[in-house]
């Protein structure tokens, strides 16, 4: 790792940012996204896709990131939002504001085979986490907090296993979400969740205005629950 930042350098970008998301997939929650600026003379040992890593890996790997980067940023989207602008344009907005958080700011981007528009040069990678140093510690930091969100709402809806599975397509929540139908924090454009809803709602739930609604309150709604502490499940959501 580390041929990519290496070829941008002697292109004469100074500042490279490597970005990706965690929970596209996802049937619960937000869609979370970071970004990291390492530095050029310090590697940080151990550095991979981080869906290859265990979860005690992957919290010592986010640890010596968070210390030893220029600069780091952690953002999320939320599942209502996601329902609004689907899952892709939800990714790319919780990447921008990642991005947008970093100091100093960018002047290049890697990103996990996603194309983001904005103004910045950027070259996006095919299985990016797992060739690019810096797209693998921004698949860690995401993954990290992500995870960690999980285990906030799994608390409060233990029922549905959400810190074993993390809201993914498992039998275990297929069956949860027979048993007990949806949450509120479900993405309710997914077909998995919209099939767990009884016959009469599914067509509500498939015809929601979910636009309408957003720009009729629901947006204020969601950004004050979006203001609690970091101990409470609600996450940062960054909206579009």
């Amino acid at each position: 790792m580390g041929a990519f930042e290496r070829e941008a350098r002697a292109n004469g970008y100074a500042v490279i940012a490597g970005a990706d998301e965690a929970g596209r997939g996802s049937l619960f929650g937000p869609v979370y996204a970071a970004a990291v600026i390492l530095p050029p003379e310090r590697s940080v040992i151990g550095l991979r896709d981080s869906k290859l890593l265990t979860a005690a890996g992957r919290e010592r790997l986010a640890a010596e990131i968070r210390r030893f980067a220029l600069a780091w940023a952690v953002a999320s989207v939320d599942a209502f939002v996601i329902d609004r602008i689907n899952i892709y344009r939800a990714s790319c907005v919780a990447l921008e504001r990642a991005i947008e958080q970093l100091d100093p700011p960018p002047d290049y981007l890697l990103l996990d085979a996603i194309k983001l528009e904005s103004t910045l040069p950027q070259l996006p990678l095919v299985h990016g986490d797992a060739r690019c140093r810096s797209i693998a510690a921004a698949s860690i930091l995401a993954k990290v907090a992500r995870d960690e969100c999980m285990r906030l709402w799994d608390e409060v809806y233990p029922q549905y296993g959400l810190e074993r599975h993390k809201g993914y397509t498992t039998a275990e929540h297929l069956l949860a979400l027979a048993r007990f139908g949806p949450t509120p924090q479900h993405r309710f454009t997914f077909e998995p969740v919209v099939n767990s809803c009884p016959r009469a709602l599914r067509r509500e739930a498939a015809n929601f205005p979910w636009q309408a609604a957003y720009e009729s309150g629901a947006r204020e709604a969601w950004r004050e629950a979006s203001h609690g502490s970091p101990a409470q499940p609600a996450a940062k959501v960054a909206w579009a």
